[in-house]
């Protein structure tokens, strides 16, 4: 029998929200944390707040079962699984107060026995610091740090590892990475996975499991920061960088990514820092594929600064502001960021076309900017820049951009 009748989400995002879902519709019982009244309020009417296929449909399943429940408090649990926001401060060290303010929450409620789960992507030693911070909050309890396989509470770090759009599928799916400060940690965590993981349920060690991720997304990072390297030596030498890589890439060992307008998201574009901030000496070719990646959005608006000169009244219209293809998620969006910039210098009218999010965030409706529709876009614009490659956009035809400037970083006409 499964030690986990009640589990524990703290923070119902991207991840938290439907890795909860999922547990409950395992017949679990499920409690979800979250400090935004919007988002508890939201799930307990079984509805959600963010954009991922089916979420909507599995979240009003688990609520109207009772397997659901969102609260902005906690309570008891067998187990507490951590899913909150880890960024970085303004000189790129990691910020860990979320994850510190989720323990401080929780402490009160836990009890021995409880397993905590670290899955928000985190620096080498944050599972081992959040032993070290429950060892003060909770002094009565013994930790692993402390008691090793001795210990009252289990503690292990699992990073989440799926793709937006692909959520609930590769949640239950994809092989995940289980490390424990022990390995009866391991093992406990491991239990509570393979309550809705098909994949395998890797064990190893905490802080090789939180390089892992870390390693995960500073691979695909480099190797992004290769093609927006080699977009931007192409745009100097006149070639096509679209039809270059495709013919690249028919070498059977060659597999060239697409170059894009930076790099964005709650991981790729932040998960690579933490590596540097660990070993900043060593991190040399991470480092320089970060700075490549981050300075990609600087040229892409230099580029509309040059075409906006073409013209007396330029009107330009931002094609996408989500930081990939067809979510609303705009977390560290290379898009989000260029369309501010340009809300910013006032070099002409600036039309933003986002389909996949009702409202413009804060940083953006500061400036009186408006969202506006493609068809308005295409009508009113004679510049359009296409930022992400939404599916609404990949179906626009070279006829309908023909009396258009268009800057394409996403190739949609390449």
């Amino acid at each position: 029998m499964s030690p986990f009748s009640r589990v524990s989400v703290i923070g119902l995002g991207y991840i938290g929200l439907p890795t909860a879902a999922v547990i409950a519709s395992r017949g679990v019982e499920v409690l979800g944390v979250d400090v935004s009244e919007h988002a508890v309020n939201t799930i307990n009417q079984g509805k959600v707040h963010i954009v991922e296929p089916d979420l909507d449909m599995l979240v009003q399943a688990a609520v109207t079962t009772g397997k659901l429940k969102a609260s902005l408090s906690p309570e008891p649990a067998d187990a507490f699984m951590i899913a909150v926001p880890t960024p970085f401060k303004e000189n790129k060290s990691p910020d860990l107060s979320y994850i510190k303010a989720a323990l401080e929450t929780i402490a009160p409620v836990l009890v021995k026995g409880n397993l905590i789960v670290l899955e928000s992507t985190s620096p080498v030693g944050t599972t081992e610091q959040i032993s070290q911070w429950l060892a003060e909050l909770r002094p009565d309890l013994t930790l692993p740090h402390q008691d090793g396989e001795q210990a009252d509470l289990f503690i292990a770090h699992c990073p989440e590892r799926v793709l937006p759009g692909r959520v609930l599928q590769e949640l239950v799916s994809n092989d995940r990475i289980i490390g424990g400060i022990t390995p009866r940690c391991a093992e406990r965590a491991i239990e509570l996975y393979q309550l809705f993981v098909r994949g395998e349920c890797l064990r190893t060690t905490a802080r090789t499991a939180e390089m892992a991720k870390l390693t995960e997304n500073a691979f695909r990072d480099v190797n992004i920061a290769f093609a927006n390297e080699l977009s931007i030596i192409c745009d100097t030498l006149k070639i096509n960088v679209w039809q270059l890589i495709k013919l690249a890439n028919r070498h059977p060992r060659v597999n060239i990514l697409s170059p894009g307008p930076g790099v964005g998201g709650h991981c790729i574009a932040v998960d690579p820092w933490f590596i540097v901030d660990s070993a900043p000496e060593q991190a040399q070719i991470i480092r320089k594929a970060r700075e490549i990646n981050d300075n990609k959005p600087l040229y892409v608006i230099e580029k509309i600064r040059q075409a906006a000169d073409q013209f007396k009244k330029p009107v330009i219209a931002c094609l996408g502001l989500a930081f990939k293809a067809d979510i609303d998620d705009l977390r560290e969006s290379p898009a989000l960021n260029i369309a501010k910039q340009l809300l910013s210098e006032n070099i002409g009218k600036i039309l933003l076309v986002e389909p996949n999010i009702k409202q413009l965030p804060a940083k953006l409706a500061s400036y009186n900017a408006e969202l506006t529709t493609l068809s308005q876009a295409l009508e009113q614009a004679n510049i359009l820049v296409v930022l992400v490659d939404h599916k609404q956009f990949k179906s626009l035809q070279a006829v309908d951009v023909a009396t258009k400037v268009v800057i394409d970083t996403r190739g949609i006409f390449g």
